[in-house]
C-alpha cells in the first residue's frame, strides 16, 4: 500500500511547515510519498495551498514520490505534459483520476482497488486494506498498522 503524507505532515497538521521544501523532503526521507499543492503563475512554480507562497524550481516537481495537486489550470496543463509527474486537479469532487490512473477518493466515498483513500481519519466507505494507498496528515499511524505496508507500484 502506498503511504502518502499530506503536504509533508506525518504526525498531524503543521500549518506553518506544510508545503515547504524542507518539510516535504523530511517526509520523503522517512520513506513516504507526499501530496503537494502546486501553482504556476507567470511561468514560475509555487508551493502553497490557498495561494502561491514558495517559489520552487521545476526539477523539484519531478521527484517520483510526489502526488501533485495542481491548484490552477496552468499548473495542471503544464504538468500533464511531463509523463513522469503524477498530477491531479480537484476541488470537492467525490473522485478524480490522477495522471497515473489512481482514483483520488474524497473522505467517506467508496474505495476502489486503485483508490487513494484521502484522510481516512475523517471516514471512508469500503475496505481500506484493499485500496492502493492512503493520504493523511497522520500517515505514520497507518505505517504502524501491520495490515498496511509502504510501497509504490
Amino acid at each position: 500500500m502506498i503511504l502518502i503524507s499530506h503536504r509533508g505532515n506525518t504526525d498531524g497538521k503543521n500549518i506553518e511547515k506544510e508545503n515547504t521544501p524542507s518539510y516535504i523532503n523530511s517526509a520523503l526521507d522517512k520513506g513516504y510519498n507526499v501530496e503537494i499543492d502546486i501553482w504556476m503563475i507567470h511561468n514560475k512554480w509555487y508551493l502553497g495551498h490557498d495561494e502561491p507562497q514558495i517559489e520552487i524550481n521545476y526539477e523539484f516537481l519531478t521527484i517520483d514520490s510526489l502526488w501533485i495537486h495542481a491548484k490552477n489550470g496552468a499548473a495542471l496543463y503544464n504538468l500533464l505534459q511531463d509523463k513522469k509527474c503524477n498530477v491531479f486537479y480537484h476541488t470537492d469532487e467525490d473522485w478524480v483520476l490522477t495522471s497515473k490512473q489512481y482514483i483520488w477518493t474524497y473522505p467517506n466515498k467508496f474505495l476502489y482497488p486503485n483508490s487513494i483513500c484521502v484522510m481516512p481519519e475523517l471516514g471512508y466507505n469500503g475496505t481500506i486494506e484493499n485500496c492502493a494507498g492512503i493520504c493523511s496528515d497522520f500517515i505514520s499511524r497507518y505505517e504502524k498498522d501491520k495490515r498496511v505496508t509502504n510501497h509504490t507500484s
